[in-house]
């Protein structure tokens, strides 16, 4: 019987020490879990003012930005966050972009003010290879290539450069836009697309090259929606049918041709 104790004893104590270790590898493993790059691209043309979803897309991305800088309701806080133009007056026109320090403490209205004065619907062109390119050169120069990399980018998605022969929104200029350079940028790399038209999101789908690029487009009459799930006098923190509404539709997960 005494042996019989002692053995039990032992084997509770050999059971007691694995569940620490597994704990600790799981502490571990959490503190080391890769967190998101976020790149966010607002579409300064002039079309997508005429198109009537500037205004609105700059109240979204107001939340949407303050939503994941503060973990609100799940959503992936990022490591690092860039905002940026896409559009220009000349082709391959870079534009700055704003780092994850210039929202830190502000609130929604701030946030939103901010991006109306920075980035104003008034450029002719809609060039979307100068942003993927210097979204591009950031990952590598800050070495964030480890980490998730999203691209959310507000924006008809009517790409409108100067192309041989080619009208606006032309089957031409839409495989003229080039993923390229995301492609193998990250080993889980997303360009999601909102307020685009049905035909739109198609041709993104159906024209653009993409292989390891995981693409996903929110028409704009879906875009509407999101303004109906905020609850009136509620503190941001408090809007859980906004975040998950933003995760369902937004930040939802697709994957990738190549997988």
């Amino acid at each position: 019987m005494r042996r019989a104790r002692v053995a039990s004893r032992g084997l509770l104590a050999v059971v007691l020490l694995n569940a620490v270790l597994l704990a600790g590898c799981g502490l571990e493993s959490g503190e080391r879990k890769p967190r998101l790059t976020l790149f966010v691209g607002v579409d300064t043309s002039g079309s997508f003012r005429n198109s009537g979803s500037y205004d609105d897309a700059m109240a979204f991305l107001a939340y949407y930005i303050y939503g994941h800088l503060h973990e609100l309701g799940g959503l992936d806080t990022p490591r690092e966050l860039f905002v940026g133009a896409i559009g220009g007056r000349n082709p391959d026109e870079p534009k700055a972009f704003h780092p994850i320090q210039d929202f830190a403490d502000k609130n929604i209205r701030e946030i939103e003010h901010d991006l109306r004065a920075w980035f104003p619907p008034s450029d002719s062109l809609t060039d979307f290879n100068p942003f993927f390119q210097q979204v591009a050169r950031i990952v590598k120069e800050r070495n964030l290539v480890l980490a998730p990399v999203t691209l959310t980018v507000v924006t008809d998605g009517v790409p409108d450069v100067s192309l041989h022969k080619a009208k606006s929104g032309s089957a031409a200029v839409y495989k003229h836009i080039d993923l390229g350079p995301l492609e193998y940028l990250s080993r889980r790399m997303s360009v999601r697309l909102a307020y685009v038209s049905p035909q739109v999101g198609k041709n993104w789908h159906d024209l653009v090259p993409h292989q390891r690029v995981r693409l996903w487009t929110v028409d704009a009459e879906i875009m509407k929606g999101w303004k109906g799930q905020i609850r009136p006098g509620g503190a941001a923190e408090d809007q859980e049918r906004l975040w998950a509404w933003i995760q369902h539709n937004v930040d939802y997960r697709v994957r990738s041709l190549g997988t």
